[in-house]
């Protein structure tokens, strides 16, 4: 399985202004999931930390192969949500990595 990752700082004049945009990111990731074949998870968070270190909204999804994460990269809808929601970031930070399970020890 491979975790696809995305974390966004937004624009903004105010806090209002981010939150208001980190509302619109989230909404119009929501609204391409059913029409993207591919993902077996996405959900989209919105920071409640209100740390100035934090960014603003992720993107945590999970893909059964690196074929299926590149078809949704390449999607026109993704691409379009993509182009349409890019001039509300100042940046991004994206993490792909394989899952590799990991033996967990019970503790007694």
């Amino acid at each position: 399985m491979i975790k696809h990752i995305m974390m966004w700082n937004l624009k903004g004049e105010s806090p209002e202004d981010r939150a208001s945009a980190a509302i619109g990111l989230k909404a119009a990731f929501e609204s391409m999931v059913a029409k993207i074949p591919g993902p077996l998870h996405m959900e989209v968070g919105i920071d409640a930390s209100g740390l100035d270190y934090a960014c603003d909204v992720v993107l945590n999804s999970e893909f059964d192969s690196h074929e299926s994460l590149s078809a949704y990269a390449q999607h026109a809808e993704h691409l379009r949500v993509k182009q349409e929601l890019g001039d509300l970031r100042i940046a991004r930070h994206q993490v792909d990595y394989t899952v590799t399970p990991v033996a967990v020890r019970a503790v007694a």
